[in-house]
């Protein structure tokens, strides 16, 4: 699907796998982190936002899932870091949390 200037528009399916993607608070809060701080490693994620390894791994995994996170290797390590779509959606959720309060 496209428009008059040839841009892609994504299907309400294709929405729907990255709004999913970042739809818990743990996850928001990675990407807000790589936002800030690029390419990091799962230890150091969990160590900045001080969670469980392997809760911040399953939500990581989700990310990567969803096409908001990259992953390259790194050695021994693998690097995260926001793809084009993910920087997208942090600005919605910078532009979202400046709004008013809820109702």
């Amino acid at each position: 699907m496209g428009n008059a200037a040839g841009v892609k528009i994504k299907t309400a399916r294709q929405l729907e796998r990255h709004f999913k993607g970042v739809a818990n608070h743990h996850r928001i809060e990675i990407v807000r982190l790589l936002a800030e701080e690029g390419g990091l490693n799962l230890d150091e994620i969990a160590r900045r936002l001080g969670g469980n390894f392997k809760t911040i791994g399953e939500h990581t995994r989700k990310l990567v899932q969803s096409g908001l996170v990259n992953k390259r290797h790194n050695g021994k390590s693998v690097i995260h870091t926001l793809s084009p779509y993910g920087r997208t959606f942090n600005r919605f959720i910078a532009a979202f949390s400046k709004q008013g309060a809820e109702p």
